[in-house]
This record gives structure tokens, sequence and C-alpha cells, in this order.
């Protein structure tokens, strides 16, 4: 079996590549799906998973969870479930990818796959890139928005996606050590850059 991991900027178009590479591949992809996944495990609604993935916790998040845990008694009596923690998020999401990894060939979309199988053999590590300018301009057209809106929300979603993987795995989400091809979206296309991933794939005999 043979696993692809691809990471990518916010606006790089690196999940459609994805699909994409599954698609030409015939392998299963695992991207949204992850989302789904992490909510049925926890028991919580979907929209909130998607809301709190990729992500790492505000200080008052943490300190309400730590306090959550440790002094329940000086908190309001909950409306509503208690959130389920970043930690365990993560650590079901691990879970995930490696029963993805169980079942055979698949592209694996983001959620640290990258970090969790670092040092598995038969996976090919990729990061989806483009220039900034290429970044807002997708989020700009994709979510309607003028361009000063897209720019702040790919600034912070990218910033947050680095320090998920930093906080959580202790490793960097953009160092090239830790991908054995990176891809320029906006250069290749979304067609190219998936074309590019799977000649590379193939060469290594996955």
């Amino acid at each position: 079996m043979a696993i692809i991991t691809v990471s990518r900027m916010y606006g790089s178009g690196g999940s459609d590549v994805a699909a994409r590479v599954a698609q030409m591949l015939g392998w299963s992809l695992l991207d949204n799906a992850f989302v789904d996944a992490v909510a049925e495990r926890l028991g919580v609604p979907a929209s909130e998973v998607q809301a709190r993935e990729e992500r790492t916790p505000s200080l008052v998040e943490r300190l309400a969870s730590a306090l959550a845990v440790a002094s329940p008694e000086i908190l309001p009596p909950p409306t509503e479930q208690i959130p389920p923690s970043e930690e365990r998020m993560a650590d079901v999401t691990r879970r995930i990818i490696e029963e993805a990894v169980a079942r055979g060939n698949a592209v694996l979309v983001g959620r640290g796959a990258q970090s969790v199988l670092a040092r598995r053999a038969g996976v090919l590590h990729v990061f989806c890139y483009a220039p900034r300018e290429a970044l807002v301009r997708r989020v700009a057209e994709r979510r309607g928005i003028a361009a000063a809106e897209a720019e702040k929300v790919v600034e912070e979603t990218n910033k947050q996606r680095d320090q998920y993987v930093r906080t959580t795995f202790k490793r960097s989400w953009k160092a090239h050590e830790n991908y054995h091809l990176s891809v320029n979206t906006e250069w290749l296309g979304v067609e190219g850059a998936a074309q590019a991933i799977v000649d590379v794939a193939r060469r290594m005999g996955f």
C-alpha cells in the first residue's frame, strides 16, 4: 500500500489538487471526510470540528478548558456539552489517519498527516503553495469577498495551520525537509500540479 499526504497553504487549491491526484490514481481521498469521521468519534456536530480543526486554541479557550477540568465548580452550569479539547481532537485525528493507512492506497489532505506519518515508509509528502497574491485572489473569488478581507483570511488561516503543526507535532509546517515534493499551484495549475505529483508517485513505484 502507498500513501500521499497533501499539505496546503490556504488559497493554493491544494484540496482540488489532492482530489485530482486521487482520481488519477484511483485511490481513496480523505479530506472533508476527516471532519465527519472526527465528529462522529467525538459525538459533536461536524460544524464544531470544522470550526476548530487545524488551529490552536486561543488563550481564553485554553483557560476555560483548564478551569473546566481543574475547578469545574467555579464555572457556571453548562447549557450544552463542553466541546472536546484540541488534544483529544488531535488524538482522534491521528487514529483516523492510521486507520486510513491500514485500509490501503489513499491521499490524505492536511490535518498533520505529514507529521503523523513522517517516519513511515511508502509515503509521499507533498506541499502545495502559491505566491501570496495568488492565494488572496483565489480566496476572494471562491468566497466572493473583497481582496482586503481575503488577505486577512489567508494570513490568519495559514498562521493557524503553522501553529497547529508546531504545537501538536513540534515540527515546522513549511520546512522543506518535511516534504518530498513542493508544487507551485499558481505556476502549474491544479491539473499540472496533480500530474506532477502522480508522475513522482509512479516513479516511486506507487
